[in-house]
């Protein structure tokens, strides 16, 4: 990759530039999907690394207003309808109703939407109540991604979630009754001093609740998190790998049981009900990202908001960024690799043949490639290059020798 130097601040920190800087390389932006981050949260937990903070309601009317002011300007990027809109944070459903309808609204009034668009909204379940319900529903959300994380009252506490597990059922009655069917619950599996018993019964819970689509990730531990510390500190340990690999294979098996395509590596969906918008990512779309922290993707271009929201709102209305990079070859041919291999049915064979015959690392790429087959880690299906199922759990040491 490619970076585009950004000047320096006195004492070597890069400053923000408007994105409009970079308007003559986007005029070739085709993108056809639009990522939206509200980082506002009422607690922040231990292990999230995305930019969020306590809320304190006193700055959500002026997000609003220089988000879609935002929009209206990167409205110049977009030269056909958008397929796809996600809104995630932080809790977008934190906003009040009104805020929230303002905001989901004045996006449609500022972008060109294509019919059929999915809009997906990521809620807290203790957020969700029938006025916030029949906002999404009547601002045209056809979709809602569900943070439960987990159904086990020690496990939330350990992930340090603030909401009950019955608030999961009563939430996703609300969202069904407004009107909005396609929902996702979001798990996460190998918590500390969690045990298969709990991973399975917390399979159990979602599946009883009939959503479309699960995602289930296991904990990860992202350097700068307070989990991290703990992590380091000796104050938390992780969980065995065995056991963690345990509980992935039971997610497989579980899901593939009760009917549930597995389309990438952590997400599961009944047939025709994968989300659209990750697609986008894992097939190497291009995308507009609005508010502080977002990042975007297009006309070989990949960039980062400033994740401080008052700098963010200080400036407009085009997105201050800090941080730009321009897509060398190898960059581009490893990102087509390091995404289009997520997805469980792998990559075309003229794909792969075309992405391997391009770059200087071609012939490295293909000793790792021929490796992972070998180890019984990749193997080919039809005419597609996939992960096989064991190679799925060792996938991202592979997917860094291609990157």
């Amino acid at each position: 990759m490619e970076p585009v130097h950004l000047p320096q601040a006195p004492g070597g920190q890069a400053t923000a530039r408007p994105l409009s800087a970079w308007l003559p390389r986007l005029a070739a932006a085709r993108p056809t999907g639009a990522y939206v981050h509200v980082p506002f949260c009422f607690h922040k937990c231990h292990y999230c690394d995305f930019y969020s903070f306590v809320d304190t309601k006193d700055r959500q009317e002026a997000f609003v207003d220089r988000l879609l002011a935002e929009a209206r300007a990167m409205a110049g990027l977009v030269h056909e309808p958008l397929q796809t809109l996600f809104v995630g944070g932080g809790t977008p459903t934190l906003l009040t109703d009104e805020r929230l309808a303002r905001l989901l609204r004045g996006l449609r009034d500022a972008l060109p939407w294509a019919d059929g668009a999915e809009w997906t909204v990521e809620a807290n379940p203790e957020t969700v109540t029938a006025s916030k319900a029949d906002v999404l529903a009547s601002s045209g959300v056809t979709r809602v991604s569900m943070g439960a994380q987990s159904f086990q009252p020690a496990l939330l506490r350990q992930l340090e979630r603030h909401h009950e597990p019955a608030s999961v059922a009563r939430a996703m009655g609300l969202l069904r009754a407004a009107g909005i069917a396609r929902l996702n619950i979001d798990l996460i599996f190998a918590v500390p001093t969690s045990t298969l018993e709990q991973w399975q019964d917390d399979l159990a819970q979602a599946l009883a609740l009939a959503p479309d689509h699960l995602s289930c990730y296991g904990l990860v531990y992202e350097p700068g998190t307070p989990l991290r510390a703990r992590l380091e500190a000796g104050g938390v340990e992780r969980l065995d790998e065995d056991l963690e690999a345990s509980m992935y294979e039971h997610t497989v098996t579980t899901l593939a049981a009760a009917g549930y395509h597995h389309y990438e590596i952590s997400n599961w969906a009944r047939p025709g009900q994968e989300c659209r918008h990750n697609l986008l990512y894992w097939e190497d779309g291009e995308w507009i990202a609005l508010g502080p922290s977002a990042s975007g993707h297009a006309a070989g271009l990949r960039w980062k908001n400033v994740a401080v929201l008052q700098e963010w709102l200080d400036d407009g209305p085009w997105p201050p960024v800090r941080s730009v990079e321009a897509l060398d070859e190898d960059g581009r041919i490893g990102e087509a690799f390091l995404m289009g291999l997520r997805l469980l049915d792998g990559m075309r064979s003229e794909r792969v043949q075309a992405l391997l015959g391009r770059g200087t690392r071609a012939a490295q790429r293909q000793a790792a490639i021929d490796a992972a087959i070998a180890r019984g880690d990749m193997e080919w299906s039809g005419d597609r290059l996939r992960f096989s199922e064991r190679g799925v759990l060792t996938s991202d040491s592979v997917l860094r020798e291609l990157l």
